[in-house]
């Protein structure tokens, strides 16, 4: 049987470590889970959604790092939405596929969620990764 490991990263994983006593990642042998946040390390949300989605992005790469994963890696992504899916989400969203999964889209599921963890919050990412 294969040992699950969890990882935490510097600033805000460490505060919500410390705070809510939860991992952002979770690995059991070839399979990584996590969750990525629009958020900076002091939890302050960006004014406007698309650099949200940005930052989330870029917290899931911070992630998947520890447990020695990258987006290349990731096979499926759940997005978690307040309110509507705007023309400019799923655009902004697409783009970042384009950026950071080049060579493989990933199979990909929208659901809209009444709220999020913080208030500010209007996106949670939510990715599997396989390691070959």
């Amino acid at each position: 049987m294969t040992t699950p490991k969890t990882f935490v990263t510097l600033g805000a994983g460490q505060k919500l470590f410390e705070a809510l006593h939860m991992a952002q990642t979770l690995r059991i042998g070839d399979r990584v889970e996590t969750s990525g946040q629009g958020w900076d390390d002091d939890l302050a949300i960006p004014e406007g959604i698309e650099e949200e989605l940005e930052q989330a992005f870029r917290n899931v790469e911070l992630a998947l790092a520890p447990a020695g994963a990258t987006w290349q890696d990731v096979v499926h992504v759940n997005s978690y939405h307040v309110g509507s899916f705007p023309p400019e989400v799923n655009g902004t969203i697409a783009r970042l596929f384009r950026h950071y999964m080049p060579a493989r889209p990933p199979i990909w599921t929208q659901t809209g969620v009444e709220a999020l963890g913080l208030p500010a919050m209007r996106i949670e990412i939510r990715v599997t990764a396989i390691l070959a």
